[in-house]
């Protein structure tokens, strides 16, 4: 890498930045009417991009998130469609590169493709990527992802992902799914949880591992400056405890996307309360949801 603009991505506390102010594109009544575009692309500062998949194009509406370091990008989930047509996840992606290397110019520069799990609404684009130069794509199965993080010989390892100078701590948090996977970007303080945490229905694949999952996300926080605990859907409405339908298009009154870390501890305390029999239970922000 020529050292031309190195960026120092370590040694001060993240920034906290509100995203209460942003309006996520949230779908329309009609398809037929819908002006927004195929992805959002929210800048939260300069080297940190969340992006959001428009609902009318499919009614999952995941977030993905863009980190740069200075010698490799990685973008973490592929979104909900596979056709480049309709989601142009790689030509986004690819532009936004470019005006990161065009800010911070170097020779040679990656980009690094992960997963918080294999569910089809969080791989479908990774065909996108296939044949990128200079990419590495991490398939999402378990088998794939965990051997590649080291958590085939230690599931409570904290693996080290170095972007270059921005170095991500990943834990394996099974339980919404087997191969799931959080994320911890200390440059943001972001705790990147996909489908384990956020405003909508955790759906609990596995009850036990998912109640395993929760204590260990709460005392790795402990030591952490964590800001946001950012999921990878909306499903809440503004009104407490009242989620969207599945396969609802439009949600114009959406509960913020970010969380705290006072909600997993929520969380921990509702499962330790409900004990081994799985049991739905709904909260202002989430709702337990056991898949039986």
């Amino acid at each position: 890498m020529a050292g031309r603009s190195s960026v120092d991505f370590g040694g001060t506390a993240p920034r906290v930045r509100g995203l209460d102010g942003v309006r996520w594109i949230h779908g329309s009544e009609s398809a037929k009417h819908n002006t927004d575009p195929d992805i959002q692309v929210h800048a939260y500062d300069e080297h940190t991009v969340i992006l959001r998949q428009n609902k009318a194009v499919n009614y999952e509406a995941p977030f993905l998130f863009l980190l740069f370091g200075n010698e490799r990008a990685v973008l973490i989930d592929t979104g909900a469609t596979a056709s480049a047509e309709f989601f142009p996840l790689r030509e986004t992606v690819d532009g936004l590169v470019a005006a990161w290397l065009e800010r911070n110019p170097r020779d040679g520069y990656e980009l690094l493709v992960l997963h918080t799990h294999a569910h089809g609404d969080h791989v479908a684009g990774d065909g996108q990527f296939a044949d990128r130069p200079d990419t590495v794509l991490v398939g999402a199965d378990r088998a794939t992802a965990w051997a590649w993080f080291g958590f085939d010989e230690d599931a409570e390892a904290v693996a080290r992902v170095d972007l270059g100078g921005r170095v991500l701590e990943c834990l394996a948090t099974p339980g919404h799914h087997e191969a799931a996977v959080t994320f911890f970007d200390p440059w943001t303080g972001f705790l990147l949880t996909g489908d384990t945490v956020y405003p909508g229905r955790l759906y609990i694949q596995d009850w036990a591992a998912f109640g395993r999952s929760i204590g260990r996300l709460v005392e790795f926080c402990e030591g952490r400056a964590v800001t946001h605990v950012l999921g990878c859907h909306i499903e809440m409405s503004v009104k407490p405890g009242v989620d969207y339908p599945i396969r609802y298009t439009y949600q114009p009154y959406e509960a913020p996307l970010e969380l705290t870390v006072d909600h997993l501890r929520e969380i921990r305390a509702a499962l330790a309360e409900i004990g081994d029999v799985p049991q739905r239970r709904v909260f202002p922000l989430f709702i337990l949801s056991p898949n039986t």
